[in-house]
């Protein structure tokens, strides 16, 4: 399975922006206000509207950990779906597993909940899940699984 391998620090410095929302990022930040590589000191022309657009959307593919394929899978369904578009995606992107398994404080952060998730730490409705893109719907129950229950991981 391919995966971002990208240093975070150096995402955040792109992004001038705690994406992760880790502290040590904001320290990072604080130390080099500017972006990372030879050029990240010199001045920069201001991005077009498309650049804009584009920076949006490459922030909120590596804060969920999606590559482009997913990402984009995820949209065309956000889009066929009723409402505005940008929402639903949103919705979409909240309700996945991994996500919702960090949201509920059961991992420090998103990759490490995609992990527990994969290793088969978590119950939906009674039932063992390992896919962390399964997508909850509103009265899906996640719970610890017992064995998993003993290990440090959750508190």
């Amino acid at each position: 399975m391919a995966k971002l391998t990208t240093p975070k620090g150096k995402l955040v410095r792109k992004f001038g922006d705690n994406i992760f929302g880790n502290p040590k990022f904001d320290n990072l930040l604080n130390r080099k206000p500017y972006s990372p590589g030879q050029h990240g000191q010199s001045r920069r022309s201001k991005l077009s509207n498309y650049g804009l657009q584009l920076q949006e959307k490459q922030k909120i593919k590596f804060m969920y950990g999606l590559l482009e394929k997913q990402f984009r899978l995820n949209f065309k369904r956000a889009e066929k779906m009723k409402g505005e578009t940008g929402t639903n995606m949103l919705q979409l992107l909240e309700s996945r597993l991994d996500n919702v398994v960090y949201r509920l404080s059961f991992a420090p952060s998103r990759p490490a909940a995609r992990q527990l998730v994969s290793h088969k730490h978590f119950l939906v409705n009674g039932k063992t899940v390992n896919i962390p893109s399964y997508v909850l719907k509103p009265g899906d129950v996640v719970s610890v699984r017992n064995k998993s229950k003993k290990t440090r991981h959750h508190t």
